[in-house]
């Protein structure tokens, strides 16, 4: 088993997809509570915009990832919190808005190959240095946030008008807290896909959720049951050569399975 690790991208694709669980797991949280869920998907075809820009113009595609999802995360933030919108109808807008885009971007510029193909449906294989260290840098980053407003953002995640009332920066901390995510589903498309980041990001947390031990103890199955799926995930992709994405995310849909049998009985 240990033979897996002799080879230089394997040891570079677990360090990167262990980190990866451990922020998408961590945010998830409160995208889940704040039933937020579908933001996840709505950033991760914004990255996408991004990815198609940097394969277009020939730059890092996961540095123009993150700043058309950043931008995208303020823009729905902005809708959601100045105008009189539905959540769900701005994250549809922007979703299928972002996708056009990344369409059109694609085919005029003519690069819908297997570059492309490695960021839709994840290519952990191929992480290379510069990638890990761009997510390492980033993901400390947006893992401290967390860890260090984490009272605060559950707080608004339970209920954002309380919140207001006992001085919490709330609008502030939303902003802060879409800005991460949109971070880290940017990082995570590299590993995971852009269709398929979000199964990452929610469905630990939901099965996490079905044991109804609280917040803390929710917070730290979902971080368990992210990094064995994704550890999982990548052994499996490893010895039966199987698309690492969809292998991790498959690993994470079994998990949430056996969290509905368990607690059913």
């Amino acid at each position: 088993m240990f033979e897996i690790f002799s080879y230089e991208f394997m040891q570079r694709a677990f360090v990167a997809g262990l980190f990866i669980a451990i922020l998408a797991s961590l945010s998830g949280t409160f995208i889940v509570l704040k039933r937020y869920s579908l933001m996840s998907e709505t950033l991760a075809h914004s990255a996408l915009v991004g990815v198609a820009v940097g394969l277009v113009a020939g730059t890092n595609p996961l540095w123009s990832a993150v700043l058309v999802a950043l931008a995208s995360a303020w823009l729905i933030e902005y809708l959601r919190s100045s105008f009189n919108l539905y959540s769900d109808a701005i994250l549809s807008i922007i979703l299928s808005g972002s996708l056009a885009t990344a369409v059109i971007i694609v085919s005029l510029g003519g690069s819908f190959n297997n570059s492309l193909f490695s960021y839709l449906f994840g290519s952990i294989l191929s992480v290379s240095y510069e990638d890990l260290v761009t997510i390492l840098l980033f993901g400390i980053l947006s893992l401290g946030f967390l860890l260090f407003f984490s009272k605060e953002l559950y707080f608004i995640a339970y209920d954002e008008e309380v919140a207001k009332t006992s001085g919490i920066q709330v609008k502030l901390l939303n902003f802060l807290l879409v800005s991460v995510v949109a971070i880290i589903i940017a990082l995570s498309i590299r590993v995971v896909g852009s269709l398929l980041i979000g199964a990452l990001m929610v469905i630990p947390t939901v099965a996490a959720l079905q044991f109804r031990v609280g917040f803390k103890a929710t917070l730290l199955i979902s971080l368990f049951l992210g990094v064995l799926s994704v550890t999982l995930g990548m052994l499996f992709s490893f010895y039966f050569s199987l698309p690492s994405g969809a292998t991790i995310v498959l690993c994470v849909i079994t998990l949430f399975i056996l969290s509905l049998v368990i607690n059913k009985k």
